[in-house]
């Protein structure tokens, strides 16, 4: 087993545009939480980890006692490994808690910047401001924790080609060594999914969203930051080998309300209400919720989508010794397709997007599906 991920989904103020599992922890059972947590890792088998994530919500919410308690179920079960990454808010990292997590093994931090605009800010919901980010970056320098990755998002409401221009130059200042930019997706049952239905938001059109993606993705390689993902751009040997695990299909354990595993051919979902998740972990001593077994075909398909969100892209030599059969005997059509389209290339044995594939990803992915 190569990763873990531990979801803590309890936030300060719940976002605009978010959709994950969480909730404000005001008033939550948090300590519960953690228990139920501490119960299901414990289930889990002995295995060493090269990457451990804690995401959520917000882990950086927890209190100093909690989140000291956090690292210790964590450090018990598992030690350590060679990328542990802890999702923070730029306004809830203090010396203190950098301290914490240095102390018990933490080596990376992606931090939840979104945007250097402070109206912007506003309209995302978040909770810090453009001076927050910079003391945050500072505090982590005086512990010495340089490997962050800085998570942003572009197509927002109001958002002007400057702001992209003013996010680059922030970046060119601080020298994050990892980049996560990631254009706004409206979801469903938030805030702004019903201010766009209700007509009282707008973001950009499909060509403006590409015109900005084309800026990103050039403005960072010149900065130093080449794309690896189609949304992820990073220094020399600071890729987020964590996400990778899931871009290469590989698997991975995962813990907490709502998070979801890969093992074998099976992947696992838990149950997502922070209280049902407790009670179910306490009386049941599970709070896996369904887990979906995964044929040849299914594999294959999560093989090529998840594969070709990278600029590497898909190994035929790999496809052939996962699924004992040759890629082209399976998408042939599909590949000399996309290829005359422009969509796809060929290098040596790796089959990849092309930057105009990029652009138009799902169009692609969809050529991929079997079927039953």
């Amino acid at each position: 087993m190569r990763s873990l991920y531990v979801h803590i989904p309890f936030c300060n103020r719940i976002c605009t545009y978010c959709d994950f599992n969480k909730v404000l922890i005001k008033n939550q059972p948090v300590d519960e939480y953690l228990n139920a947590l501490k119960k299901e890792i414990d289930s889990f088998p002995e295995t060493n980890l090269q990457t451990i994530y804690v995401g959520g919500g917000t882990p950086t919410a927890l209190s100093m006692k909690q989140l000291e308690f956090l690292l210790e179920i964590i450090n018990n079960k598992f030690g350590t490994a060679s990328e542990y990454t802890f999702e923070a808010n730029p306004d809830e990292l203090t010396t203190e808690k950098i301290s914490l997590l240095k102390d018990y093994g933490v080596n990376r931090i992606s931090l939840g910047v979104q945007t250097f605009n402070n109206n912007l800010l506003k309209v995302l919901g978040r909770t810090h401001n453009f001076d927050d980010i910079y003391r945050s970056i500072e505090h982590m320098d005086k512990i010495n924790l340089d490997n962050y990755s800085i998570d942003l998002m572009y197509n927002l409401p109001g958002e002007t080609n400057q702001d992209i221009e003013d996010s680059l130059k922030n970046i060119e200042i601080l020298k994050p060594k990892h980049i996560s930019w990631y254009s706004l997706i409206i979801e469903p049952h938030t805030v702004f999914y019903n201010k766009i239905n209700r007509g009282q938001m707008s973001i950009g059109s499909p060509i403006k969203e590409g015109e900005i993606y084309d800026r990103v993705i050039n403005g960072l390689d010149n900065l130093g930051y080449p794309q690896y993902e189609i949304s992820n751009f990073s220094k020399e040997k600071y890729q987020s080998e964590h996400n990778k695990t899931y871009w290469l299909n590989e698997n991975y354990l995962a813990a907490g309300a709502g998070s979801h595993g890969y093992i074998g051919d099976t992947r696992y979902y838990n149950i997502k209400p922070v209280t049902h998740y407790i009670n179910a972990m306490n009386e049941e001593n599970s709070v896996v919720k369904e887990r979906i077994i995964l044929n040849q075909n299914d594999m294959m398909e999560e093989e090529i989508f998840l594969r070709l969100r990278l600029n590497q892209g898909v190994s035929t030599e790999r496809f052939e010794e996962k699924f004992n059969i040759p890629i082209y005997d399976v998408y042939g059509n599909a590949i000399k397709k996309h290829i005359d389209l422009g969509h796809l290339q060929q290098y040596n044995q790796y089959i990849s997007l092309t930057d105009e594939g990029r652009m138009i990803g799902n169009d692609v992915f969809v050529d991929f599906l079997i079927g039953d």
